[in-house]
Order: structure tokens, then sequence, then C-alpha cells
């Protein structure tokens, strides 16, 4: 099992056994692909799913420093805090695996808090627009959590 992250066309693919078993729209960088700590850019290369959280969560949880805040996402909340980079339902943490490209030092897609994860419903997915992660439909995010284990490879490129 592994995950494949297509920048140019916002679409991330499930693969089994070199067979696609499913195709999800997400948003990546607004800033574009990048690897330096900092940047808000999409980082490259053969990464892992190195945690799970937030798998007894409900749908539209929000999350901060990784943890739950104990809030449901809504619009009245997000009207309430325009600003706020939503980070919403499931957290897959990613790890680079290319050291000197998205391990260590500058470039560590660990330490610069990549993840995949849900995003409001309002959001536009398919279009560049996170600050460096890759965002999907809530819905989507649970499918996804609840199929692929720790450890399991994601390319983006």
């Amino acid at each position: 099992m592994e995950l494949e992250v297509d920048l140019q066309r916002q679409r991330m693919q499930l693969i089994e056994s070199g067979r696609t078993l499913r195709e999800f729209i997400v948003s990546t960088a607004t800033n574009g692909p990048g690897e330096i700590n900092g940047s808000g850019c999409t980082p490259r290369g053969a990464h892992i799913v190195r945690a799970k959280i937030g798998g007894d969560q409900p749908l539209g949880a929000v999350f901060r420093a990784r943890r739950p805040t104990g809030e449901i996402w809504t619009p009245e909340l997000h009207a309430q805090q325009p600003g706020r980079d939503w980070i919403l339902t499931r957290i897959l943490w990613l790890s680079g695996t290319e050291p000197g490209r998205n391990r260590l030092g500058l470039v560590d897609t660990f330490r610069r808090y990549i993840y995949i994860h849900g995003t409001p419903y309002a959001t536009q997915l398919g279009l560049p627009g996170s600050k460096g992660c890759v965002r999907m439909d809530n819905a989507d995010i649970i499918e996804l959590y609840d199929r692929v284990p720790v450890g399991t490879v994601v390319r983006i490129s």
C-alpha cells in the first residue's frame, strides 16, 4: 500500500500492488513545491506516514498542535477565526526518507509538521491552498486513515 500525491493535478492515489484503488482530490501548498523549513511549500520526494492522530475523533474535530481542541468545525466558528489554518478530523503526520532532500536539517518534513489532514468543506480542493500540508475532504481522510498503516510510503511529486 502506498500513496502518490501529484502536485500538478492536485490528486492523491491510493495504490496497492501497482493498482490504483482510489483517487482523492487534494489541496497542496499555495507556495508550490519546496522543502525548506518556513517556506510554506509542500515537500517533494519519498515520505512515510510516521504517526496517525485522531482515530477516535468525530468528523470535523478541530486540532491544534496535533491535539483535539474539543471544537467541531462550523461555518460560525470559521467566521469567528477567519485566518486560522484549520486542521480537521484526522492527521497523517509525514516524515521524509531522503536525507538532505526532505529529512534532517532545514528540509525535515517531520519537523516542519507536514500532514495529510481534513479541511473545512468550504475549502476549495483541486487547487493549491495550504501552508504546506496535503488537505483532503473530511470523509476522504477518515477513509484513508482507516486504510493505511503507519509506515505507508507517500510519494509527492
